[in-house]
């Protein structure tokens, strides 16, 4: 039925149109509601491109630069890139071409968008046109990218890379789900002739300069050839005033996104005044060596030059050799600035008393290190300089195989968006990872950044050490739970770098099997190990600082016999470290090791602070004490006829403070 009124809601066409000249509707407010009018202007976008280009907020890495105001601005930013990708260039020059490839700097698969004015060219042409046909190509530079930024490249274009439900990247290091020292190299020259410890034992393989170079060009060329690189600029060591610039060029968006996380992220405003790199990495992994070319005895090697402050990597895709590597070069580095690198976790009491913890695999370094009422500063790499301990990494690469939320929690609370998970097993549909898995390595791992955990102290220094822990996963079960050290029992132990692991069951053989990693890190050592424990013993006289041996692993017997130690109990043990009332206990001796062990710790029974006490066969106890006592003095027979200082006073005492029978 006709009617004079308006129909509810529509207005005539006297009224204002809507969208498309159909009639506008209204809506009334209703009491204590608010109704929304969706006739707003539409958005400013006359393609797709161009919408997209809106949904990505403009921005830059790197501040503008200081001064720099007005119409001039945009000229200015324009320039500092033309000076990276002079720089990046630089980098990526060739042996036999004076300047690296034509650069050019954003994603080549990215679709242009909307088109803007442009005050300096966007790209700087490196090299003239007659070296190759490589001239006629371009180089894409992908610099400093996001995490987000770097997921999308994984996922698009890195077969076996994917989200978790967690929201971490799960990826995949390829044949190689570890490091091989084996196929490490060190260019061995009239400098590094006489400053690094070469023969046996030692962890440097030499190479000449000349297979280096070789090599090198191989890599080059290689991420030459590529129609983009991934480029980091970034530091090692929070103390700024020794902090090192490293540049990684690397043909992965994954091993970008790992070194993002592991290495200190720099501001805006640091990475405008970077500059040319102390170091630099060419990662070349996804390319073989040359197995025929001189030093090398397979299609994998990492070559490290420290005169040209550069490393290569071929034939490896494992990130893990990046990391290792440059703290090989700072433990090359720091000592020549009277700086002690470490290979330690390290936490700070809320009083600001510091302790370093050393352990190989399996002692419980990160267990311990990583403690809720204490602020972690690091979980494996520091340096200790004349101003305290700094951490070397800006983030951390934690073992993740029988993760679990109960055991580790910050360490599982860390695996989300911007964690790299290497070599996991998830579920296909939910993408949960099943951390029990093995399939593909054992040795599965998650790097993240530090600050992704609660408690860690930003930034990553604190002040000299009170403790110094020594840990040792003992499957002899004969070291006690805990000793106080002397400074030349504490140079003795940490040069022999302890602990033992069970053999396993092939060929039947199940007893344990010790294994001594010269101060706690014997693959990234560069200088002889007494060079290190000499220091370490020098810092800890001034500061005050108190050595530790806590043995984590045994108990009552072998294993096999015995019984693995309570972690209940270690923590006591260390939280009393950590208070300073072990430091008033009583001691005595013990026999054969000749190590001053407490006669009580609260809350941990005394009876077993004496291992003897917890053995029923005192004989098999003895046997095993003196064999064990018989594996340290074997191992130390390499550093025997190393003299520390101008005379041999102080390795007549190192070597005094080890087993006596």
């Amino acid at each position: 039925m006709a009617s004079n009124g308006n129909v509810s809601g529509v207005t005539p066409k006297s009224a204002s149109a809507g969208r498309n000249g159909l009639p506008k509707i209204t809506t009334h407010k209703k009491q204590n509601e608010i109704c929304h009018d969706d006739s707003s202007a539409p958005v400013k976008a006359q393609t797709i491109d161009e919408l997209h280009s809106l949904q990505r907020k403009k921005s830059a890495p790197t501040t503008p630069l200081d001064g720099v105001q007005g119409a001039f601005a945009n000229f200015a930013e324009e320039e500092r890139h033309r000076q990276q990708l002079q720089s990046i260039s630089a980098s990526l020059a060739s042996l036999t071409r004076e300047t690296g490839p034509n650069l050019v700097k954003g994603d080549p698969t990215r679709k242009p968008e909307t088109p803007r004015v442009q005050h300096a060219p966007d790209h700087y042409v490196a090299q003239a046109f007659s070296a190759s046909d490589s001239s006629l190509k371009s180089t894409h530079v992908l610099h400093n990218l996001s995490p987000a930024e770097l997921y999308e490249q994984a996922i698009k274009y890195e077969q076996g890379s994917f989200i978790t439900s967690t929201g971490a990247l799960a990826t995949l290091s390829g044949a190689k789900t570890g490091r091989s020292p084996k196929d490490k190299r060190v260019v061995r020259d009239d400098v590094t002739e006489d400053e690094l410890w070469w023969g046996k034992g030692s962890p440097n393989i030499e190479m000449d300069e000349h297979t280096f170079l070789v090599n090198r060009e191989r890599a080059v060329d290689y991420l030459n050839s590529l129609e983009k690189v991934f480029v980091n600029d970034q530091f090692l060591n929070w103390d700024p005033e020794n902090r090192i610039k490293v540049r990684i060029v690397s043909a992965r968006a994954y091993h970008s996104l790992f070194m993002h996380n592991m290495c200190i992220r720099p501001s805006p405003e640091e990475l405008e005044s970077f500059g040319t790199p102390d170091f630099t990495i060419y990662n070349a992994g996804q390319f073989p060596c040359n197995r025929y070319t001189h030093y090398m005895t397979s299609s994998t090697s990492i070559d490290l030059n420290l005169g040209r402050r550069e490393m290569v990597i071929l034939g490896t895709q494992y990130a893990g050799e990046m990391k290792k590597g440059l703290f090989g070069v700072m433990h090359y580095l720091m000592p020549l600035r009277q700086i002690l690198s470490l290979h330690s976790g390290c936490n700070m009491g809320k009083d600001g008393d510091v302790a370093l913890f050393f352990g190989l695999s399996g002692t419980g370094k990160t267990t311990l290190s990583t403690d809720h009422n204490r602020y972690l500063i690091g979980d494996d790499e520091h340096c200790w300089s004349d101003k305290g301990v700094s951490n070397i990494e800006g983030g951390c690469y934690a073992k993740c195989i029988d993760l679990s939320r109960e055991k580790e929690p910050d360490i599982w609370n860390a695996i989300k968006f911007g964690t790299v998970l290497e070599n996991v097993v998830f579920d296909e549909h939910t993408r949960e990872v099943d951390y029990l898995d093995k399939s593909v390595t054992e040795n599965t791992r998650a790097a993240y950044p530090i600050e992704y955990i609660p408690n860690a102290k930003i930034p990553c220094v604190g002040p000299h050490p009170k403790n110094v822990i020594l840990l040792a996963c003992d499957a002899f079960g004969v070291l006690p739970p805990v000793s106080k050290l002397s400074l030349a029992q504490t140079m003795y132990h940490f040069i022999s770098g302890y602990t033992a692991l069970v053999a396993g069951t092939e060929e039947g053989v199940k007893e344990p099997r010790a294994t001594f990693s010269a101060c706690f890190g014997a693959a990234f050592i560069m200088l002889h190990p007494t060079r290190y424990a000499a220091m370490l013993a020098t810092k800890m006289e001034k500061h005050g600082a108190t050595g530790w041996l806590v043995n984590t692993g045994w108990s009552g017997g072998s294993y096999g016999s015995g019984s693995r130690m309570k972690l209940a109990y270690t923590r006591k043990i260390i939280d009393a470290i950590h208070s300073g009332s072990l430091l008033s206990a009583n001691y005595k001796k013990t026999e054969v090791f000749g190590l001053e062990i407490p006669t009580e710790v609260e809350g941990v029974p005394s009876e077993i602070l004496d291992p003897v006490n917890t053995w029923s066969d005192k004989k098999a106890y003895k046997d095993t004490l003196l064999k064990l006592g018989g594996l340290f003095k074997n191992n130390f027979e390499v550093f025997v006829n190393h003299k520390i200082g101008k005379d041999d006073k102080l390795t007549e005492e190192i070597l005094a403070a080890g087993p006596n029978f």
